[in-house]
């Protein structure tokens, strides 16, 4: 079959890609009808991965067909239109079953696309462990487009949120208006957030962002006018979804005194000096850590059936999985107000 397999930095080829290959009888095949390229996933391409062994099939975002099943699968069957999860557990400890794979008590939590170990999803086919865990069917109402964002992105922005503590009436800042930051400027307001501010250095992500409802700021202005805007107060809470250290900084400093900062964001610099005096002056919680995607699919399907979220409103660019070399390219450039990218084989 044929995949995006990364080659070296800046190199992902449309190539052969390893061959859908169940783990035991728990697992099912799945024949991908559309894939996401995510924001973590340009760690990968600029060479800063998790990996040092190239030729590996990439991707975590993906929704197809069910197209064979072992034979301790039990709720699902050939056929039967799915969303995969973008990680996956045991499936047998407490918090797998509880939906929290990233808590799983086995140590057996996994993310597609990231090593030889667990291949990636953008891809013809994809290979999904523990199916009965890993996988949910794509409920009646809501579309593939909006699917799709359940396999990561959304889970990702709301469980940032959720981190974040908000209540209604909150002072919310949003920084990093990428998809992931979009949706958690739409789910603030869903949450009862009164004010958000959405900081980014791209202009146009600034204006989807105040298409929102938002507050657009530049990095650069966003402590003098939120402090203006607050009269000296800040915002109540924060949610970082770049991962890079200004932005963390950033973070902190926008912050009130005894609020809260989430991180979302990837953060691959082990060096990083944390400051933790400027934390420790205003008394502030901050939280980071990763998503367990399963746990957020029942609130998040009711909330897009209902209107209140539209996360397909960050997809910029529909184009085929033999296009994923070039998309990966533009979405690195931000070029062509390159957003969310999605590839159909």
């Amino acid at each position: 079959m044929k995949g995006l397999i990364y080659r070296d930095a800046f190199d992902i080829e449309y190539a052969d890609a390893p061959e859908p290959n169940p783990e035991d009888t728990r697992s099912a095949i799945v024949k991908v009808t559309a894939c996401g390229i995510c924001g973590s996933d340009l760690h990968i391409y600029q060479g800063h991965g998790f990996s040092d062994e190239p030729g590996y099939c990439v991707g975590h975002e993906a929704v197809g067909e069910v197209v064979e099943t072992g034979s301790a699968v039990s709720r699902f069957k050939s056929g039967d239109k799915v969303m995969i999860s973008a990680a996956v557990g045991c499936g047998t400890c407490r918090a797998c079953m509880a939906g929290k794979v990233t808590h799983c008590e086995t140590r057996g939590g996994r993310c597609y696309g990231l090593n030889h170990g667990l291949q990636g999803v953008q891809a013809e086919y994809a290979t999904v462990p523990v199916a009965d865990f890993g996988l949910a069917k794509i409920p009646d109402g809501v579309s593939e487009d909006q699917v799709l964002m359940l396999t990561d992105n959304l889970p990702t922005a709301w469980f940032g949120l959720k981190n974040a503590d908000i209540r209604p009436g909150d002072r919310v800042a949003i920084v990093g208006c990428g998809p992931i930051g979009l949706m958690a400027v739409q789910g603030a307001f869903v949450m009862g957030a009164s004010e958000v501010f959405a900081i980014d250095l791209v202009a146009e992500r600034r204006a989807m962002a105040e298409g929102l409802g938002a507050i657009g700021l530049d990095a650069s202005e966003a402590v003098a006018l939120i402090a203006e805007r607050t009269q000296g107060r800040m915002a109540d809470k924060v949610v970082e979804c770049v991962g890079a250290d200004p932005a963390i900084e950033l973070s902190l400093k926008l912050a009130r005194p005894a609020g809260t900062v989430s991180c979302i964001g990837v953060n691959q610099n082990m060096a990083f000096k944390f400051p933790m005096a400027l934390a420790f002056v205003k008394g502030l919680t901050f939280r980071t850590g990763t998503c367990s995607v399963p746990e957020h699919w029942a609130e998040l399907i009711a909330l897009i059936k209902a209107g209140k979220l539209t996360p397909e409103m960050t997809i910029s660019h529909q184009m085929k999985l033999d296009e994923g070399a070039e998309a990966y390219r533009m979405f690195n450039a931000r070029e062509n107000g390159a957003m969310k990218m999605v590839l159909r084989p």
